[in-house]
């Protein structure tokens, strides 16, 4: 086993060295500017049309609404509580501002994917809205790019699995066994139960589920940590001084802190940032192909809002309390850090249940939204009927993640490396597809029929 993870170790180094972060941060710069700047410019009618998009008539399965929260239900997970400690233990309080900068040029990234996976969007033998990576490759740049395709789907496929699966139920498992005292292995058993309920209706259950669960648990989290925020206001400036300060200079050891180089706050904020908003792995377009709308562009402007939702807010929030709370010096890492600041801020100790509560409920819609970028990942590659025990497979490995001896950083080192295998063929597609990106949108907003 130790020489498997020296072996990925070594892979995740190559895929995450410069070369990605490049590809990463230049794709999301080029296509920002090549739309002008209109997915932050556009915000606000983002979310006028998230808003609209509550109930549609148009072609597709689920509202747009409710693609978004399905998009929202795979991203906002433990990468918003567990990835932001870690960001910060290895890289230091500078690691959230290349997490801000990698979320606001990805809403460029994330725009662009879902208007070609609306755009180049195909039915399935049930007449199933389906797209995403694999298909604008194959139906964008021709059969001689299907090979591409089906890396993507390979990589998706088994990525989902770590980010989207053994790595949520081992988070939480680990917390409500430190707040409950719940044995993890239960605690497996019973998310495997919840969501093997919600997956025998398919993507309309899905999208149904997360519509509910979505806005509730990111109001009671993002309630709790603005209370906190509230609560130790004096110490936000100083904690902002941290963040910009250490964003160029390395952070030096102190108090359980180890200390963190300047590449490490880099290579941490990015890679955490786009572990938990997934701008450019291709994994949120499979959800918005899936939207009742006509127009590609539209259907962008909903998706964008997931990379906002879930960095600026969410992450933000996280970061900034661990750092006012003063506990990114403790020595402690991932979730128990996030519960340890909560804890900290909070009078009565409540801090940690709302840690536990929100973990439990993020780690349960990402294994559920992630169950069908899996599936249709294999659909892809093996038809319609590898979809039910693509599903009995995905349930079955929810309690494995909670076993004794289950190693949480041998976890994150596998999810890390297959994001970026996952990421290349969609960063690659984006690019060469961009014309198309550019061409759909300049038609759509210079129509004002379209942008009313």
């Amino acid at each position: 086993m130790d020489l498997v993870i020296s072996w990925i170790s070594t892979v995740n180094a190559l895929v995450w060295g410069p070369p990605m972060l490049i590809l990463l941060a230049g794709t999301g710069l080029y296509l920002t500017f090549g739309l002008k700047l209109i997915p932050q410019r556009k915000l606000f009618y983002g979310f006028r049309m998230l808003w609209r998009g509550r109930r549609s008539t148009e072609k597709g399965d689920i509202t747009p609404f409710n693609a978004l929260m399905t998009a929202l239900s795979a991203t906002v997970g433990t990468g918003n509580i567990a990835g932001v400690a870690t960001a910060i233990f290895f890289g230091g309080p500078g690691a959230l501002f290349w997490m801000w900068l990698i979320a606001l040029i990805g809403m460029a990234t994330k725009f662009c994917e879902a208007v070609l996976a609306v755009h180049f969007r195909e039915n399935d033998a049930k007449g199933r809205h389906v797209g995403g990576p694999m298909y604008y490759i194959r139906n964008g740049l021709g059969p001689q790019w299907k090979w591409l395709g089906v890396a993507f789907a390979v990589f998706g496929m088994l990525a989902g699995f770590g980010i989207g699966n053994t790595i949520q139920s081992n988070s939480v498992s680990d917390a409500v066994q430190s707040t409950l005292g719940l044995h993890p292995l239960a605690t497996g058993f019973i998310i495997a139960a919840l969501v093997a309920l919600v997956l025998i209706g398919g993507i309309k259950w899905i999208g149904e589920v997360a519509g509910r669960l979505v806005p509730f648990m990111a109001l009671l989290y993002v309630g709790g940590g603005l209370l906190i925020l509230i609560l130790h206001a004096e110490k936000i400036p100083d904690a902002m001084g941290l963040i910009f300060y250490h964003a160029f200079n390395p952070a030096a050891a102190a108090g359980g802190f180890a200390g963190a180089t300047l590449w490490a706050a880099i290579r941490f904020g990015i890679a955490r940032g786009v572990f938990s908003n997934e701008a450019g792995l291709g994994s949120a377009p499979i959800a918005h192909a899936a939207a009742q709308t006509n127009n590609p562009i539209r259907q962008g402007t909903v998706a964008m809002l997931g990379t906002f939702i879930d960095t600026i807010i969410i992450c933000s929030i996280t970061g900034l309390v661990i750092l006012v709370t003063d506990v990114w010096q403790s020595g402690q890492n991932g979730a128990s850090l996030s519960a340890l600041a909560f804890n900290t801020g909070l009078p009565g100790g409540w801090g940690q249940y709302i840690v536990s509560m929100g973990l439990a409920l993020f780690a349960f819609t990402t294994i559920i939204g992630w169950s069908f970028y899996g599936e249709k990942c294999t659909q892809y590659l093996f038809g319609e009927r590898s979809n039910v025990p693509f599903r009995i497979v995905w349930i079955v490995a929810i309690p494995l993640g909670t076993l004794p001896g289950m190693d949480l950083a041998s976890l994150w080192l596998v999810a890390d490396t297959l994001n970026a295998l996952m990421a290349i063929p969609n960063l690659i597609a984006l690019l060469f597809l961009s014309p198309v990106i550019f061409r759909l949108t300049r038609a759509f907003f210079s129509d004002p029929d379209h942008r009313s």
